[in-house]
């Protein structure tokens, strides 16, 4: 697994994707199907485990004796029926014990999921226009910087170790959303256990090169629609969530902490930020904030609060601006070249009804759902 000794962008890009491909290979042959859990359905029970069988087994009898047909029928309908009799049990029965602890629950599932919105653009017929509509709005298109021809190593970059390695899979959650390779953080945790250095021999050579890799800047936009919007014609009526490779994710959240690290010791960020800060959320905002209005009180001061509410900050993030700003504030010149290459000529395929299966090129913003996101708004 060792990386080519002058790399270009393309022949690191092929090693990274070996690697991956070899890695991949291993954790699917030797990973077990994972069962249904019970809890998956609560209500299911061994009368529908024996209807379900002889709904599936009329069908080819039935093929081959033609008299069998009315019989298909009345089992399929038995089964449905039986389905639907044993989820009115269950939920008889479940609100029968509803407490203060389940009342929230018993209300999430009355209430039911709201269907999504089918974006319905102006000027935008065909699924391919409004696909073309929500990329222009949420990725203006914009002249993206050559690649390198030859990526030199840097000599500042520290290594990395085990424990960042353990501490940024702690900090992943295992109900995160299923990212397009199928490979879930749980996944990766054995991984580790297994073998300790083989995500160290992964990531190294990219932070040492200041390279993200092709393979890891294509993602999944997944189009909600924003509630309580008087009008959903337009694209800022919906957001995207951009899901990512988890193994890309475990690299962001290496480079978020030595750039969360960085912006600390070298004053990027402001006093008074607190979110996107370990140790620092809404808690300690809301507490600052209350300190100083009674402080200001107590010296008779009349005090008022301004709120602003900062649209499209994920949106409007520009890797060349960036790359611009960082080293005017000390962050060293890997980390810059690493955020350089993430913001730089990534792919997205925007999933909604009857969506278009293509990448298309994102060349501004940053992906919402990344880890590292945020603290390109905090250190700018």
């Amino acid at each position: 697994m060792s990386p080519p000794a002058l790399p270009t962008p393309h022949s690191l890009d092929l090693w990274f994707h070996d690697c991956l491909a070899k890695i991949t290979h291993l954790i699917t042959s030797n990973t077990p199907t994972k069962r249904p859990s019970s809890y998956s359905k609560p209500w299911w029970t061994p009368e529908l485990t024996q209807l379900r069988r002889i709904s599936h087994h009329t069908p080819p009898l039935m093929r081959k004796n033609q008299t069998l047909r009315p019989l298909a029928g009345v089992a399929r309908n038995t089964y449905f029926k039986a389905i639907q009799s044993a989820k009115s049990v269950h939920w008889s029965q479940f609100l029968a014990t509803v407490d203060s602890r389940s009342v929230w629950d018993a209300r999430k599932i009355a209430a039911g999921r709201a269907s999504d919105r089918f974006p319905t653009l102006e000027n935008a017929a065909s699924p391919t226009q409004i696909n073309n509509s929500l990329l222009h709005h949420f990725f203006p298109p914009r002249p993206s910087p050559p690649p390198p021809l030859i990526l030199p190593a840097f000599k500042d970059v520290p290594p990395v170790l085990p424990a960042e390695v353990s501490s940024a899979l702690r900090k992943s959650s295992n109900t995160s959303p299923p990212e397009p390779s199928g490979i879930h953080y749980p996944i990766w945790k054995q991984v580790r256990k297994a073998n300790e250095r083989l995500l160290l021999s992964l990531f190294t050579p990219l932070l040492t090169y200041g390279y993200h890799p092709i393979a890891m800047k294509k993602a999944n936009g997944i189009v909600l629609d924003k509630p309580r919007k008087p009008d959903y014609r337009t694209p800022a009526s919906f957001r995207i969530i951009v899901l990512l490779k988890t193994v890309s994710k475990i690299l962001e959240i290496l480079s978020a902490l030595c750039l969360a690290s960085a912006a600390r010791s070298l004053g990027l960020l402001h006093p008074n930020q607190f979110g996107s800060l370990a140790g620092l959320g809404s808690f300690e905002a809301v507490a600052t904030l209350t300190h100083e209005v009674r402080l200001l009180q107590a010296a008779s001061f009349k005090v008022s609060t301004l709120f602003l509410d900062v649209k499209g900050g994920f949106d409007n993030v520009c890797a060349n601006k960036l790359a611009t700003i960082l080293p005017r504030g000390g962050v060293s010149a890997y980390l810059v070249a690493s955020i350089k290459s993430f913001l730089s000529i990534r792919q997205c395929l925007l999933i909604f009804q009857d969506a278009a299966k293509d990448f298309c090129p994102v060349a501004v913003g940053t992906p919402e759902g990344s880890p590292i996101s945020p603290s390109f708004l905090c250190s700018t």
